[in-house]
């Protein structure tokens, strides 16, 4: 499936493709759960930015693998580049034009995310 999303304003708008059956993780970590972020990780190559690089600014921390992208008109956060995936793209499901037919929400303990960061290290992974 392909799916389409954007950032709140639409400045940033992008394709995913998605098998038909999706499971998504809804963090723990501090930043994960202020956002709201459920995360669908992908390759890259299933990624497609249609518009919008110019309205992209980056955040990091702590050991600054992770760029979290932010729309700086709205300030969404509709994908980024994840630690535990640096060679694919999580995009936050919550901004997907439509909802995913058949989603399955998993939790993932990322207040303790060294211990748990190799349970995702897959999903970048072509199948």
């Amino acid at each position: 499936m392909i799916c389409s999303g954007s950032c709140h304003c639409s400045a940033i708008r992008f394709e995913v493709e998605t098998p038909e059956t999706v499971e998504v993780e809804d963090c723990n970590c501090s930043i994960c759960s202020k956002a709201g972020f459920l995360h669908l990780i992908v390759p890259k190559q299933r990624f497609r930015l249609l518009h919008g690089e110019d309205h992209i600014t980056t955040y990091t921390f702590n050991t600054g693998v992770a760029k979290h992208t932010f729309c700086k008109v709205c300030g969404i956060k509709p994908f980024y580049t994840p630690r535990s995936n640096p060679d694919g793209v999580d995009v936050n499901v919550r901004c997907l034009d439509a909802p995913l037919p058949n989603l399955r929400i998993v939790p993932f303990d990322g207040r303790n995310w060294e211990a748990h960061a190799a349970l995702l290290e897959h999903k970048s992974r072509e199948a």
